[in-house]
């Protein structure tokens, strides 16, 4: 179950990831939604991290 749960936080990390570069490289990039998912990024990085150490 941890697994998935891992691999799933991952692909979430990807996709927000990939979301905030398309937003930044946009003609008039949404500062406020930039801050939000760099927030969401770092979220679920915290969360692997503690997944990670609790193995």
């Amino acid at each position: 179950m941890s697994d998935r749960h891992l691999a799933a936080l991952q692909n979430k990390h990807q996709n927000v990831d990939i979301t905030l570069a398309k937003e930044e490289n946009r003609p008039f990039p949404d500062d406020s939604k930039i801050q939000s998912l760099k927030k969401q990024k770092l979220t679920l990085k915290d969360q692997m991290e503690k997944m990670l150490q609790e193995a």
